[in-house]
């Protein structure tokens, strides 16, 4: 009886993990199956608002430009550990703490500020601080915002490519 209540227990946690990762599709009726993409929230930025981190990196090296002001807007813990130079950290957006102290930071700046705000703490689709953070910033009345996109992680498509980087806090 134990072997089997473990089996059970195996079973239930692979059926799990393969409707979680989106294999429910394969046995589930046509009816009743979700298409993720119909189902996702579009992103609340145009397509012009996102910058590659190769452009945005050519942008900051082209001393011609003024350089735009650039948030993070992650966890503290990763600003300190590298960051895109120039770039302040004024709280994670996620948290309700966090936010506040960003809409502070921001308060203090002109709307038309060139303002670019990055994250990078995990895949770009799943991150918990760059959605908030652009839709406050947006309601805010900040004209022009652009999001730098990372697609798996500031250290895989930002550091490991070798664009500019400098470290603290």
């Amino acid at each position: 009886m134990h072997l089997f209540s473990a089996a059970r227990t195996r079973q239930f946690a692979v059926l799990t993990a393969l409707i979680a990762s989106g294999f429910s599709s394969l046995w589930l009726p046509p009816a009743v199956r979700v298409n993720a993409e119909q189902t996702k929230t579009p992103d609340p930025w145009a397509a012009s608002q996102t910058l590659q981190a190769a452009e945005f990196s050519s942008e900051l090296a082209d001393k011609k430009q003024n350089p735009p002001t650039i948030v993070y807007v992650g966890f503290r813990t990763l600003f300190a550990g590298g960051h895109i130079p120039g770039a302040s950290f004024h709280g994670s957006a996620s948290t309700e703490e966090g936010m506040a102290e960003l809409k502070k930071w921001a308060e203090t700046l002109s709307r038309s500020t060139d303002l670019v705000i990055y994250c990078g703490c995990c895949p770009f689709n799943k991150c918990p601080n760059i959605r908030p953070a652009f839709t406050a910033f947006e309601k805010m009345g900040f004209k022009k915002i652009r999001i730098l996109a990372l697609p798996n992680s500031f250290a895989k498509d930002w550091a490991e490519q070798g664009y500019p980087m400098q470290k603290g806090s």
